[in-house]
């Protein structure tokens, strides 16, 4: 997928909408746990890109998903009802994959075995039995899905993009996504990332600022922290270091900073956070309300619910767990098994006090506004001040 110089940011722009078999460059951020179908389809079904966050999907799930997303997803323009339309138009009627908008599947590329420490997760559990139920002895042991069995199950989906954070996928399913058609977008959030990712073989950048909300997807976990750099810092030094087109990722949540990301040299953008407030995200109500009124300094990066670095709005259990005395956070994943139980219960009760509520720098700025309808307003009003 050979980047092209064009005349100006929305002909680029609309180049790679074009490559994508999309008509919005507007892609869904593939946020694990917070990407339900429903909110796919309709960004897909206004123009965007959809996407599934399949971390902690076994394969049954992933294409559970994909079933249920192609089910509800059209490409626009397509007539169920003219097959002779279709036929003018270049649909396929045969092929039922030609009526489905395109869609990424994002994985985790995984971390080395976690070094355990007995007496820091019972800290760890003394700590978290303060803020919900007590942690069971055995909590700090989750299981996470077999990595090579996801990934046949997104070769055999078949999506547009596989995408990959916290590092790069090895070379075979390198080689089997590209016999596939499959493009592979690699999140990088240093420069020197987004060159190893190229070398590699990726099809495009997702160049991840540090004002992102969640899991910011550095190489090495232990060096997140040391290299956070700003999107509109990093995005244009990513454009000027890779051949390969770049979509911007991070703080980005109204139509301008759509705007200035192209203008930067971005061919699209990634929008997770400005999502959340929609219906279709099927966000927590207390989640949701609390969004609305967090200001950029109210979200921190915490690795006290997973154990990896991750930016969430800053609440009562978050402020106790950076206190000095308070244990640290045990590695990823021991950690997100231990507070398990305690996020359940937040989720269950609505307490906002504990509750993980990722979020990036520009939460404020989400809309509560059916996800289609957003999607298409963002776009409009970019168009708008790409044109002034």
């Amino acid at each position: 997928m050979p980047t092209t110089t064009h005349s100006s940011p929305r002909a680029r722009a609309e180049k790679f909408a074009e490559r994508l078999g999309i008509r919005l460059p507007i892609l869904l951020a593939p946020m694990s746990g917070a990407c339900p179908p429903s909110l796919s389809i309709a960004v897909a079904n206004a123009g965007g890109l959809g996407a599934c966050g399949a971390l902690l999907m076994a394969p049954a799930e992933i294409a559970a998903w994909c079933d249920e997303f192609r089910a509800g997803s059209r490409v626009s323009g397509f007539d169920d009802s003219n097959p002779d339309k279709n036929r003018v138009s270049g649909f396929d009627d045969s092929n039922p994959d030609k009526k489905n908008s395109p869609f990424q599947i994002n994985l985790w590329i995984p971390d080395p075995p976690p070094v355990r420490d007995a007496a820091l997760e019972q800290q760890q559990r003394d700590f978290l039995a303060q803020w919900g139920p007590a942690v069971a002895p055995d909590a700090g042991n989750p299981s996470l899905p077999d990595f090579a069995a996801q990934c046949e199950a997104i070769l055999a989906a078949s999506p547009k993009v596989a995408s990959s954070i916290m590092g790069l996928f090895p070379p075979a399913v390198v080689s089997q996504l590209k016999s596939r058609g499959i493009l592979w977008f690699a999140t990088a959030t240093t420069v020197a990332e987004a060159r190893a990712a190229e070398s590699a073989g990726a099809d495009a950048i997702i160049a991840q600022g540090m004002e992102s909300g969640g899991h910011r997807g550095a190489f090495n976990a232990e060096e997140a922290q040391a290299q956070l750099v700003g999107l509109f810092a990093l995005l244009p030094q990513i454009v000027d270091a890779v051949k390969i087109p770049v979509v911007a990722a991070g703080g980005i949540a109204d139509s301008r900073a759509i705007a200035a990301a192209l203008i930067l040299g971005a061919s699209a953008v990634s929008i997770g956070t400005g999502f959340l407030r929609t219906p279709e995200a099927k966000t927590h109500p207390a989640y949701a309300a609390r969004l609305a009124g967090a200001e950029a300094h109210e979200t921190v990066i915490t690795r006290h619910y997973s154990g990896r670095p991750a930016r969430g709005v800053v609440n009562h259990y978050i402020r106790a767990a950076h206190a000095p005395g308070a244990p640290a956070p045990a590695p990823y994943p021991i950690q997100r098994g231990l507070s398990r139980s305690m996020r359940e219960a937040a989720l269950r009760s609505g307490a906002e006090d504990r509750m993980q509520m990722w979020a990036g720098q520009s939460a404020k700025l989400a809309r509560a506004l059916p996800a289609g309808a957003l999607t298409q307003q963002l776009w409009s009003a970019a168009l708008a001040l790409l044109s002034s």
